[in-house]
This record gives C-alpha cells, structure tokens and sequence, in this order.
C-alpha cells in the first residue's frame, strides 16, 4: 500500500552526484549572470552606445567563462591528483600488510556501532570481494571509478558561466538606448532570484531566504558598478 513510484533518496549516490552537477551549473549561471551584467551596467554608467557595451560584454562573456573553464579545471585537477595518491597509497598498504589493513577496516566498523564479531565478518567478506574498494569507500570516501574529470568540469563550468552571461548581454543590447540600464537590471534580478530558488531547491535549502540573498547580493553589485561607471564618466574617463 505504500507508494510504488521510485524516488531519489539522500543515500542514492548516483542521484547525489547528478545533483551535484546539476546544482553547479546553477551557480555556475548565477556567476555569469552577476560577472557580465556588472561589467555591462558599469560601462552602462558612462555611456549607452552600442559600441562600448558589445565591446565591453564580449570581453567579460569570453574571459569570464575562460576563467570559470581554468579555474575549475585546475582545481578539479588538484583533487584529482591527490585522490589518485591516497588510491596508491591504499593499493601499497594492501599489499604491503594485508592483515593489518584487514584490522584497520575491522576497527573503522566497530566505530561505527558493530560489535567486534559482526564487523569481522563483515570486513572480511568486504575484503574478500574488492579489499580496495572497500578501504576507499569506508576510510577515504573515495569511489576509484568515479572520480572527476577536470575536463568535463571545465566544460561544464564554461557552458554555464556562458548561458547565464549571455542572458544580461542580450538583455541590454535589445532594449531601447534610453531604457537599457533599467531593463538589463530587471532582468538579471529576475533572473537571480529564478537561479537562487533553483539552486537552493536543488540543495533542500529554504528557497526564500536564499532567493532573497541572491537578489540583494546581485542588486548591490549592479548599484556598486553603476555607481563607479558615473563617476568615472563625470570624471571624464571613457
């Protein structure tokens, strides 16, 4: 009588990991809606041509998401790295001293609430089917076939970053000369408070509160660059 559709659970580590994407290239767009519309709206501060602002907004759309790609790629690359490390550390150990590893793994569930009987037959039929795997999962956290691959990180942190920027872009070259400013931060707060729902919703977050975060955050450097931009064109830079 219970409820026969299947639902993701927390603990469904495939579910868990598309979120995960799925979240980052939420924030990932958030990052390039705030980056581009704030270059834009500065430029914006000093003059509405068209030439500046596609000048200006292809600059922040490219470098931008080059910088996210870079980033990313990086930092994925480092995590990479050292996860490969603790595998070969874990594989050497293994070899190197299998009892006591078999100990090791004893002991990490007799932490966990298993009565030293029950956690050595447990460890040992773990062992007995994938001894690596098992260490990785129970003492590292570490999955050795899924981890990241910087490339794809960097792909999609690039394709996001883009997508989001290119919304404040487009937003403020189609709008009339006179009412560009004012559309292009209409559109953005829009589209922050759209994001910052999803992205909250996403991680199970109250949506309101983190909405609202987004919102004032993105408004407050949508004014701070505006701000700047007139300054500067009353100073006569541009």
């Amino acid at each position: 009588m219970g409820d026969t559709h299947a639902r993701p659970e927390p603990h469904d580590d495939g579910w868990l990991g598309r979120l995960s994407w799925l979240r980052a290239g939420v924030l990932g767009a958030n990052d390039g809606i705030v980056s581009v519309a704030a270059v834009l709206v500065g430029v914006a501060g000093v003059t509405t041509a068209s030439g500046p602002l596609i000048t200006a907004g292809v600059a922040a759309l490219v470098g931008g998401a080059i910088s996210m790609a870079l980033g990313e790629y990086v930092s994925v690359s480092s995590q990479r790295d050292g996860e490969r490390a603790l595998i070969e550390l874990e594989r050497r150990e293994l070899a190197e001293d299998p009892e006591g590893e078999l100990a090791e793994l004893v002991g990490l569930w007799e932490e966990r609430g298993l009565d030293h009987e029950t956690a050595t037959l447990v460890a040992t039929r773990m062992t007995e089917h994938d001894a690596l795997g098992a260490h990785l999962s129970l003492e590292l956290g570490i999955d050795e076939e899924t981890t990241t691959s910087p490339w794809t990180a960097a792909a999609a942190s690039l394709l996001a970053f883009t997508i989001g920027g290119a919304l404040p872009f487009a937003a403020i070259l189609l709008a009339p000369t006179d009412v560009r400013v004012v559309v292009a931060v209409v559109v953005v707060l829009v589209a922050l408070g759209i994001t910052g729902a999803l992205g909250a919703r996403l991680g199970r977050a109250p949506w309101r509160i983190a909405t609202l975060r987004v919102i004032v955050g993105g408004g407050v450097a949508l004014a701070v660059t505006y701000a700047i931009g007139s300054l500067l064109g009353v100073a006569g830079v541009g």
